[in-house]
């Protein structure tokens, strides 16, 4: 090996290196193109609609401060609110509840069975931890400067790429070589359809599950059923996991009320859940984004333990995009290509 390969071989392992200290910051850059592609998707309906592309942009951005603006005034204070609520009442709760083991010991057990002291003792040790475990929540859900910073510029960044974006995309472009930079523009306007395609898919089951969930609160009267609604639409975004967390604040709110609403939220989390993986994403995601699910669960492990919460919310897009390289690149430029040479007769 020359030197000349020596310092390429040490410059893509530097890069390399570079690249894995920088993932965070790459991460966030890829969410500000995601974020970018789904008001594209807005702004080109403007646009077909006779309106100007600044105008649009301008549009599509009121749109979406709006939207933040109506989320946290719909969520963040009747949330906080009710949290508080929940944490006075969660020492009276589990003090009902050893009440009632105790009840049930002396009423059906008796002497001949061996007391709960155990249990008793636990309860009394988890009271004060569960405690302070809702106290430590409501902080870091108030007072979570880090994510703020980094919502800010995820905005700024989708700003800058969705008023101009040729500039960004040609100097992406040009780190190619210039045979392969043709077929690196084309597939990026299939990683730009593909994210299109995911982001209606994921819309509308937003929306369904939206309205599946608080039709069903607003029946079993359970409070915030708006709120709970909005933020269970919200948390479907990220499969398998969204939907168990976005099942335990309705949870331990209709508790407050009464013990067997959060029964019966609980099985109607499930039902919804079970329409939604059974029927609806079959239906949608096959038009929109074809995506096995157990790339998807493996891809949300994979991309969580590399880049954390960010991570996880954006396993979905990322695989997406590399679904779309390696078929654009391994599958049809490298292996679909790829001839065997053919056997040669032997002499005889």
């Amino acid at each position: 090996m020359n030197l000349g390969r020596y310092i390429g071989l040490l410059a893509l392992i530097l890069s390399l290196y570079i690249l894995w200290q920088i993932r965070q910051i790459l991460l966030l850059f890829f969410t500000a193109v995601v974020l970018a592609t789904a008001l594209n998707q807005l702004v080109q309906q403007l646009q077909r609609l006779g309106v100007r592309r600044g105008w649009s942009v301008f549009l599509s951005l009121n749109i979406l401060f709006g939207i933040f603006i109506i989320f946290f005034w719909l969520i963040v204070p009747p949330f906080v609110e009710q949290f508080q609520e929940l944490v006075k009442l969660l020492p009276k709760g589990l003090q009902a509840i050893q009440n009632t083991v105790n009840w049930l010991e002396d009423r059906f057990l008796g002497t001949d069975f061996p007391n709960f002291d155990a249990l008793d003792n636990l309860i009394q040790q988890i009271q004060p931890l569960a405690t302070q475990v809702m106290e430590h929540s409501i902080g870091l859900f108030s007072t979570s400067i880090t994510a703020i910073i980094q919502l800010v510029l995820v905005l700024v960044l989708s700003l800058m790429l969705l008023v101009n974006p040729q500039p960004y995309r040609q100097s992406f472009i040009r780190l190619f070589p210039s045979f392969y930079r043709q077929r690196v523009s084309e597939i990026l306007e299939r990683c730009k359809v593909a994210l299109g395609s995911w982001t209606v898919g994921v819309l509308i089951e937003m929306v369904f599950i939206a309205a599946l969930s608080g039709i069903g609160l607003w029946i079993l009267q359970v409070p915030l059923a708006l709120a709970h609604a909005i933020l269970a639409g919200l948390l479907n975004v990220i499969p398998n996991i969204g939907p168990t967390l976005s099942v335990v604040l309705p949870m331990a709110i209709a508790v407050i009320d009464a013990p067997w609403k959060a029964v019966a939220v609980l099985i109607l989390y499930i039902v919804i859940q079970q329409i939604e993986s059974y029927w609806l994403t079959p239906t949608i995601m096959a038009k929109q984004v074809s995506l096995l699910p157990a790339m998807t669960l493996t891809s949300q492990i994979f991309f969580a333990s590399f880049f954390g919460a960010l991570g996880l919310l954006m396993a979905l897009p990322l695989t997406v995009v590399a679904k779309t390289w390696l078929e654009e690149v391994l599958v049809k430029d490298v292996l679909d290509k790829w001839n065997y040479p053919k056997p040669q007769p032997e002499n005889q």
